[in-house]
């Protein structure tokens, strides 16, 4: 499957050092080019490497993204190039922006963001609960903007579904 990102997606990833999980998941992951360009390139220009697909945006869809800036102005001008691109390639967009989340669920995209992939690293078997928590601590020590009760009720469903399918 393939997901569309935001910035502040591919960031926390980076901030929790799982970059290298993320790419080993089986879905591809892809950024506008004009995104790429302006926010992830100067300190992340390794992503690519890593599986980072970089798409460019026709004519057509730099022109909609105009057209749903006037709609939603405050939501980011490369943000909506990435819910531009999540409609035309008609996959799920990837965000923590509450501001991006609420335009793409008006426009009727569908919004995964970190605590999903971090349930899927886990469900994939890519990372263990105690490095889940690691990761979340880094997260929250840099400053990343999450909810932090959500994150501590996956946290607890998941150690309370190991416990329960623990041999006796």
């Amino acid at each position: 499957m393939l997901l569309i990102s935001d910035a502040n997606i591919l960031i926390d990833m980076q901030v929790a050092g799982l970059i290298v999980e993320l790419f080993r998941l089986p879905e591809v992951f892809a950024v506008p080019d004009i995104l790429f360009v302006e926010e992830l390139a100067d300190h992340h220009p390794e992503l690519p490497a890593r599986g980072l697909k970089v798409l460019p945006l026709d004519p057509e869809a730099i022109d909609e993204s105009l057209r749903l800036r006037a709609r939603y102005p405050h939501a980011s001008q490369n943000d909506l190039f990435a819910l531009v691109l999540a409609k035309e390639q008609k996959c799920p967009l990837l965000t923590g922006d509450k501001r991006l989340c609420n335009a793409a669920t008006g426009e009727g995209v569908q919004v995964y963001g970190t605590l999903w992939l971090m349930g899927r690293l886990f469900a994939k078997s890519l990372i263990d609960l105690e490095r889940m928590r690691d990761a979340y601590r880094q997260m929250r020590h840099e400053g990343r903007r999450l909810p932090w009760d959500d994150v501590a009720a996956q946290i607890r469903d998941l150690s309370e579904n190991q416990k329960g399918t623990a041999p006796t």
